[in-house]
């Protein structure tokens, strides 16, 4: 039995979606090919670039992510002698981010916008189009199920 065919204007939201999707894919490409970090780690340097001595807590705020999610890619960062972590005096559980020589080179080779071309597309839509898209995209997610809503993932501040 085939699958009933899906209407024309799904269709054209299906290639919008894959546009997106493959645009994300071929700067995330670039970045690694260009700076060799991902995404996410250059993002993440140019935060504590932007903040230095920040928190392990406030790159996860800045960033939208897990607190966890922030720490795997704090450790991988430390570990390539991207960023270095200073314990604090009064609480050694603590720590103050900086970058190192090698990763404001890794900063100054690298592609933008550091933070993705999705987030920066979206920081220029109109607050109406952004506040709609919003609410389409919330419809659509709850279509999809309860496994597509991640309860768990930041969604802002």
């Amino acid at each position: 039995m085939q699958p009933a065919p899906v209407a024309e204007p799904a269709h054209k939201v299906l290639r919008r979606f894959r546009v997106v999707f493959n645009s994300v894919k071929a700067h995330l490409r670039a970045v690694e090919s260009e700076a060799g970090v991902s995404g996410a780690q250059l993002w993440a340097l140019s935060v504590i670039r932007q903040q230095p001595g920040l928190g392990v807590s406030d790159l996860a705020h800045a960033m939208h992510v897990h607190q966890s999610t922030a720490s795997n890619l704090l450790r991988s960062l430390v570990q390539s002698d991207l960023v270095h972590s200073l314990r604090e005096e009064e609480d050694r559980r603590s720590v103050q981010l900086y970058l190192t020589p090698r990763g404001q080179k890794v900063l100054a080779k690298a592609p933008g916008p550091f933070e993705g071309i999705l987030p920066d597309a979206l920081r220029k839509l109109d607050p109406k189009a952004l506040a709609r898209l919003d609410r389409d995209l919330a419809k659509l997610i709850e279509l999809l199920g309860p496994e597509a809503q991640d309860k768990n993932l930041p969604l802002g501040h």
